[in-house]
Order: C-alpha cells, then sequence, then structure tokens
C-alpha cells in the first residue's frame, strides 16, 4: 500500500509517539495539513502566530523531556519560525521543525512564499534537511528525532518540498537507531579524567559545584543531589539550572552570575577548586574571565559538548561525557574511596559562606506606601503555590525576580529564554508547559512589554482551553533597559516609557478570559489565591507595580564576580570586607582553629 509524502510524514510522528503538533498552516504544507485531519493520529495546536508554534514546541520539550514539534509554511511562516529556533538553539532544546518548501522544480526560482530555509536557519541549528525525494522522507524524520534529541539537544529543521508532499511511495519508518557515522556523542567520560577530577575535589579546601541547564536536559538531577549531598560541598546554579537542585536545600547558594546572590558570586570568586557540571561559564556568569581566574583555581568541566569546554575558562580537568553517567560515576568513586573533605577546612569554609549569606542580599525593599513591589509578588506567588507551579517567564527585571524570589524545588519547573533573552516567550512557554504536564498550576511571570510580543496567544489559549495564570509585573516601562540607563546612562530613559498601554483587563475579557488589575500590596496575596481557585479558566492579573525598583545585585559589563552593585540595605551597613576575599593561607590547617 502507498501513501502520499503527506500520509508518510504524519505516519512518521506517529511512530515518534508525538502527542502534539504547533503549527499554522500554508499553501506548501496544505497537503500534510490534509494528511494531519484524515489520518488523526495526534492534537494538532492551531497557534496565531509561527514564532509563538516554536516556543511552544520548545516549552513542551523543556517539561516533558521528550522531543517538541513545530509545523510552519514556505516563506513567511518559516521566517516567523526562526526566532523560536535560536531561542531553542542557544538554549539546547530539542525540537524538530517542519517547514514547507515550494516544489523541487520552483526551487531557486523566486517563486510564490519561496526562501532559503536551510541557509537562513544553519546558524541556528544543529542540523537541517532539505528533502526532495520522497524516499528520503521517513528516514529523514527518524534521524532528525535522533539528532535532536541526542549529545547535546538541540532544534533540527526538515524543509519540505510540495511535490515531495504529493508523491506516492511505500511506507517503512526505521525501528532503530540510524548510524550516523559523522556524529557519534560521546556518552561516557574517561575513567582516568574521572579518577582525577574526584581526587582533585576531595583535596579542595574551598571546594564548589556550579551546574547549569545540563543537568536538567540530562535528567541528571537525583545524581547531582546525590554528589553534592555526599561530598557536603556548596552548590550553585545558573538561570538555566534553577531546579536541578532543591533551592530550599541549606547547601544550595542561589543563583550566580549577574544578578546572582552575594554569597553564590563571592563562593565562585574565592572557591579553590570548581566542578562545573553541564554549565558553559558564559558572559552572565563570568563576565570576564581573565578576572575570574586572577585568584588561583582549578577547574573540573564536565559537559557532553567538546566545544563547550574551555571555550571561555580553561578547564585543569576536562571529561566529554553524559552529565548523568559521569556524576554518577563521581559518586561511586567517591563512596569507594571513602574519600572526605578536611573537615577542619570545609566548617572554616561553610562558616565565611554562612557569613555572606546572613547579609541577606534578597531582602524585600522597604516599602510603607502600599505601592506594590514586584519581588513581594513573585514571593507570594511562591507561598500561595508552595514552591510547587510550573514557572514560565518572559525577559526582563520580572525574568530575574522571578529567578531569584521563586524557589524551584525540582528540575523542567522553571522555564525561561537563558541564552537568546527572548522576549514574547512567557505565553507561548505555558501553553507548552500546561499541554505537557496538565497536573500543575502553570503560571507566566511578564512584564507588560514583554507580554505584548505574542499577546495574540491569547486566543489560542481560548480555544484550547489552557488554564494559565498570567502574572504580569506592570511597572510602565522596559524595566532592564530603564535600570540600564538609571546606572550607566545618566539616567536618560530613551524609549524605555510606555505612554499607550491598553488595559489588559479589558484585552483579557475581550479574548474570554478573566482580567484582573491589583493596584494596592494588601490585595497582592488575596488575589493570587482567588486567581489560582479558577482551575478551569484562564486569568490575567495586571499588577501595577513600583516603577523604579531595581534587580540588585548586579555584576556590571567588564566587573568581576566580587564586584557587585549591592542592594540599598547592603550599601548603607558596613561592608565584611575581611571576609570578601580569602586566600589558601586562611585555609592552611594549621591556621584554622
Amino acid at each position: 500500500m502507498q501513501l502520499s509524502g503527506a500520509q508518510i510524514l504524519v505516519q512518521s510522528l506517529k511512530a515518534e509517539n508525538v502527542e502534539y503538533v504547533f503549527g499554522y498552516p500554508g499553501g506548501a504544507v496544505l497537503e500534510i495539513y490534509d494528511a494531519i485531519f484524515q489520518l488523526n493520529k495526534f492534537q494538532h495546536i492551531l497557534v496565531r502566530h509561527e514564532q509563538a508554534a516554536v516556543h511552544a514546541a520548545d516549552a513542551y520539550a523543556r517539561t516533558s523531556g521528550k522531543v517538541g514539534v513545530a509545523l510552519v509554511t514556505s516563506g513567511p511562516g518559516a521566517t516567523n519560525a526562526i526566532t523560536g529556533i535560536a531561542t531553542a538553539y542557544t538554549d539546547s532544546v530539542p525540537i524538530v521543525v517542519i517547514s514547507g518548501q515550494v516544489g523541487t522544480p520552483a526551487i531557486g526560482s523566486d517563486a510564490f512564499q519561496e526562501i532559503d530555509m536551510i541557509g537562513i536557519s544553519r546558524p541556528c541549528v544543529k542540523h537541517n534537511f532539505l528533502v526532495t525525494n520522497i524516499n528520503e522522507l521517513a528516514e529523514t524524520v527518524k534521524k532528525a528525532f535522533q539528532i535532536a534529541a541526542s549529545g547535546r539537544p538541540g532544534p533540527v529543521v526538515i524543509d519540505v518540498a510540495k511535490d515531495v508532499t504529493q508523491a506516492m511511495a511505500k511506507f517503512s519508518y526505521p525501528q532503530e537507531d540510524i548510524l550516523i557515522r559523522s556524529y557519534q556523542p560521546v556518552t561516557h567520560g574517561h575513567t582516568g579524567q574521572i579518577k582525577k577530577a574526584v581526587q582533585m575535589l576531595a583535596a579542595a579546601k574551598r571546594p564548589l559545584i556550579y551546574f547549569g541547564g545540563g543537568v536538567v536536559l540530562g535528567n541528571a538531577s537525583e545524581e547531582l543531589i546525590e554528589l553534592v549531598q555526599l561530598t557536603g560541598a556548596p552548590c550553585t546554579g545558573t538561570l538555566m539550572g534553577l531546579g536541578a537542585y532543591p533551592s530550599s536545600n541549606r547547601q544550595f547558594l542561589g543563583m550566580l552570575g549577574m544578578h546572582g546572590t552575594y554569597e553564590a558570586n563571592l563562593a565562585m570568586h574565592n572557591a579553590d577548586v570548581v566542578l562545573a557540571v553541564g554549565a558553559r561559564f558564559d558572559d552572565r556568569v563570568v563576565s570576564v574571565p581573565a578576572k575570574f581566574t586572577e585568584k588561583a583555581k582549578k577547574i573540573i568541566h564536565i559537559d557532553i559538548d567538546p566545544s563547550s569546554i574551555s571555550k571561555r575558562v580553561k578547564a585543569d580537568v576536562p571529561i566529554v561525557g553524559d552529565v548523568k553517567n559521569v556524576l554518577r560515576d563521581m559518586a561511586a568513586i567517591w563512596k569507594k574511596q571513602s574519600l572526605s573533605f578536611n573537615e577542619a577546612q570545609l566548617e572554616k569554609w561553610w562558616h565565611t559562606l554562612e557569613t555572606w549569606r546572613s547579609r541577606d542580599c534578597l531582602r524585600l525593599p522597604e516599602s510603607d506606601s502600599g505601592i506594590i513591589l514586584p519581588q513581594m509578588v513573585v514571593k507570594t506567588l511562591a507561598e500561595v503555590t508552595q514552591n510547587d507551579a510550573i514557572i514560565t517567564s518572559d525577559v526582563g527585571q520580572h525574568q530575574m525576580f522571578a529567578a531569584q524570589y521563586y524557589p524551584f524545588e525540582r528540575p523542567r519547573q522553571w522555564l525561561n529564554s537563558g541564552g537568546l533573552g527572548t522576549m514574547g516567550v512567557g505565553l507561548p512557554y505555558a501553553m507548552g508547559a500546561y499541554l505537557a504536564d496538565p497536573s500543575k498550576d502553570v503560571c507566566c511571570i511578564t512584564g507588560e512589554g514583554s507580554i505584548q510580543m505574542n499577546i495574540q496567544e491569547l486566543s489560542t489559549c481560548f480555544q484550547y482551553k489552557l488554564p494559565i495564570k498570567v502574572i504580569c509585573l506592570n511597572n510602565g516601562y522596559l524595566g532592564m533597559v530603564r535600570q540600564w540607563q538609571e546606572l550607566y546612562y545618566s539616567n536618560r530613559e530613551s524609549e524605555t516609557y510606555f505612554d499607550s498601554l491598553p488595559d489588559f483587563v479589558k484585552l483579557a475579557e475581550a479574548y474570554g478570559h478573566v482580567g484582573m488589575r491589583i493596584e494596592k500590596a494588601g490585595d497582592v496575596e488575596g488575589a493570587l489565591r482567588e486567581a489560582l481557585a479558577l482551575k478551569d479558566r484562564f486569568v490575567f492579573m495586571d499588577f501595577i507595580t513600583d516603577q523604579k525598583q531595581n534587580v540588585y545585585p548586579m555584576v556590571g559589563n567588564g566587573k568581576g564576580l566580587d564586584e557587585m552593585v549591592l542592594p540599598p540595605h547592603m550599601r548603607e551597613s558596613k561592608a565584611d570586607s575581611d571576609v570578601n576575599d580569602v586566600t589558601d593561607r586562611d585555609y592552611d590547617t594549621r591556621s584554622v582553629p
């Protein structure tokens, strides 16, 4: 029995156990949409913009751990998808994006809605395919899913010519993984390097375990927790790594980096051995590598992508491999050899860390006027949801407040655009997250600027009855831009103030949802509880917040992790300069009481 190319594509997706395809139809993919309708193998989610389709597929992948799928037409449909593809690429998220293409004879002729999707997407995909032969279609789909999910995950584009979707052929889908000779990711770390790393870590006076999004993507949270608790070492996470280690645990120092905690940044600066797991020392964590390494420290770097190791900070012990396997091996060696840190040195290190932590860098600013503090909204949301909701965010101050004030307790609980910093992801992320896990409350923390970039998806949420809760921290500004202009551009607020904002309550109601405006601090908790009690309704909550709140601590461009701009309450108190900078001499066993 022969099938059309479109039918082969749909059957191939079903063979990969695809549950949802996020997309928007158009001329070049009409055959595919007809096959979706006739075969009814999975649910298609009709978005209102192709960028949102890819973001939603991305969020589905982040939440479920499976490969997300998006379907777009040729030309503008394909170009609209690029921002979503680039977002997934920079955060290493496994998605397959299927784009329609004009018929094979018309390729290169500037045909209607023709665009070179292979050329355009090449810089921001893990791999891409142009299918012009129906006999290669099923195998291409298999390869795409295999490449997207293995090694360092990432987006794969399949560009399918329209005549391929119309042609007929026998359908046979590969049951086993296809051997791709040029693509063989290393999954197990080198035993010798792992043993060397464990010995180096055990000899540390001031150890620190620094983890990133690779732990989440690699499903290695349990292995990370075991090693951290086995050793007794402190740990810190990147923005993308939040949730991989429970935030409520004492050994977690909080997020580090540009808006990291005081204790996490000083720990990273002063550590003598840093174990980096699935993290890449990017510029938002280590702004200036030379300043980071001027204080002597040994670096152990574990990553499945060899190109990420020593890219910005030279590793003393590089280990290429799946972080789950490597962490498991490290813990096994630690236990087998009955290793431990020097007890007196570790106790002194923890005393120093607790001194830094006691300065309470995330203390809420004082406010007697009844004006709503954005930090307080996030903190209250965490209390009301018992730290259990899935949180998505857009990009800006609200993103950092969410990262700082919502204690994430498990992996895949926190979805945001870390690498590309894409405004507009929050709402489509919430859509994909809810479809992946409808058992949890899904809350989108956003700002009045970001939410308008994909606000048309309010229509999608109504169509599919997605009971998402939007928490809009509305300060009337592009808050992060304004903060930088205040600190570094002499308060010249160039094009950051919104003086023509819509009435978000009426807008939400126009789309069929519940809208709420909250203007007093005393009403925040009650409003959140009321919204979350509406289990089957989408609720848009417009919190009118303090316009001039800034995100602190902050490490400015060109500064080291020990050169933070501190919040006002820390500036007013005497700095603990005697413990801000520690040396090996302080941790000599002879000087430890």
